[in-house]
């Protein structure tokens, strides 16, 4: 077969510090994605989590209308043909309810029959992106990374976000993403509005091309007070940048530009475009963006990092985040960047309690138990140089010789017992 098949194929060589950094790696890898969770427990007593690792079994539901814990991933459908969803955003545990038949969750059985706030798909039925292929795809000649959306949490292909070249794309001198988040072109429709915000949200450092319109009249946001208090008004304290106005059509009466205040240039940092006084009454925009409209010719959006800390918080914008059903990019736990970080940190510290139950084990122990450990740990570092020191150096170390590095090891043993 043209050489396809060599029966003489030499091993892949690499270094123990390569190995293990390897592992180490991996290891790390997970736990980013499970978030730190260690897959003994199903997660349906905490309810609709914020963000959780999320798996959908095609054996027990092959329509893709449910999506299973790590653990039940692990306990329920082992064996099942899972498909990997990486994470989800506001989901409860489906395992063992009633989409699942006679099936029940080895882990939770007192399930409700249904999680009606859960959100699912086609990447349930194991299908991405706008050309709805499956990851691995079997037909490509090569398994390209996708992107994942922050707001509808689908994945696409490089070729498929609508975008004239992919130099288009963020990224630093080594191939890497230079963004921390990225909208859809179909969900940037809804997130027009991100358009009238200064230059510093977006990765590439430039607004996508596109512009909004305000419909005479309502173009200008009216005093908000607070729900419930009727009596209460303030000024608009506003963004004000040229690349802010050009977008904006001067469609209110007497031309009046509508981004009145310029508290908010594109060379601040972006903490300092929210004021933390009065950030529930003032809008950062002075639009009203109920009454704005984008235009259709939208393009796919790349936000920077702690883009989401800018967004106006003012009663009338908050609305339109829940209208549109986007309220979760003011919560800072709901960003991959905050679920990894957090991911992080329980590895870290999970490792620390390792550490210190190892330590505690070895305190417990009496004086023989302790000498023989140590004389143990002695031993294999004796063995362990004689072993790389009488090896051939022309020669890479085999899974075979490590196999019988050990073995000598337990037959030294067994007769010194």
């Amino acid at each position: 077969m043209d050489g396809s098949f060599d029966d003489e194929a030499e091993p892949s060589v690499v270094t123990i510090k390569e190995y293990l950094d390897e592992v180490e790696e991996r290891e790390l890898a997970a736990d980013l994605v499970l978030g730190g969770d260690d897959g003994k427990e199903c997660t349906y007593s905490k309810g609709y989590m914020k963000r959780q690792a999320i798996f959908s079994c095609l054996t027990c539901t092959p329509d893709g209308n449910a999506g299973v814990c790590t653990a039940c991933s692990l306990s329920c459908h082992d064996g099942h043909e899972i498909v990997e969803l990486w994470t989800k955003r506001n989901f409860r545990c489906d395992c063992g309810n009633s989409k699942f038949g006679e099936f029940y969750c080895k882990l939770f059985a007192g399930k409700d029959a249904e999680n009606i706030e859960n959100s699912y798909n086609h990447n349930f039925k194991g299908l991405y992106c706008t050309c709805g292929r499956p990851y691995p795809d079997p037909d490509a000649e090569e398994q390209v990374e996708m992107i994942q959306c922050c707001l509808c949490e689908d994945w696409f292909h490089e070729e498929h976000l609508g975008l004239e070249s992919s130099d288009e794309i963020p990224r630093d001198d080594e191939g890497e993403p230079l963004y921390e988040d990225f909208i859809c072109k179909a969900c940037s429709e809804v997130c027009f509005f991100l358009k009238l915000y200064p230059e510093v949200i977006w990765a590439s450092g430039k607004q996508p091309d596109a512009t909004v319109e305000v419909s005479k009249n309502k173009g200008v946001l009216e005093d908000m007070p607070p729900v419930g208090d009727a009596s209460s008004s303030s000024s608009h304290n506003s963004p004000k940048t040229d690349d802010a106005k050009a977008i904006i059509s001067e469609s209110i009466s007497g031309g009046k530009d509508m981004l009145q205040g310029g508290n908010c240039d594109s060379s601040k940092d972006l903490s300092q475009c929210t004021s933390s006084t009065n950030m529930h009454v003032n809008c950062l925009l002075g639009v009203n963006i109920v009454a704005a409209s984008p235009v259709l010719n939208s393009k796919p959006m790349f936000l920077s990092k702690n883009w989401r800390d800018t967004l106006c918080k003012c009663n009338n914008c908050v609305e339109f985040y829940k209208l549109k059903r986007i309220a979760f990019l003011l919560d800072k736990e709901d960003s991959i960047a905050e679920y990894e970080r957090m991911a992080k940190q329980k590895r870290e510290e999970k490792l620390q309690e390792a550490e210190g139950a190892e330590v505690n084990f070895f305190n417990k122990l009496g004086h023989v138990e302790k000498v023989e450990i140590l004389k143990g740990i002695e031993e294999m570092k004796d063995g362990l140089r004689t072993f790389l020191e009488s090896a051939d150096s022309s020669k890479p170390i085999t899974e075979a010789d490590v196999h019988q590095f050990f073995d000598d090891i337990k037959k030294k043993r067994r007769r010194l017992q």
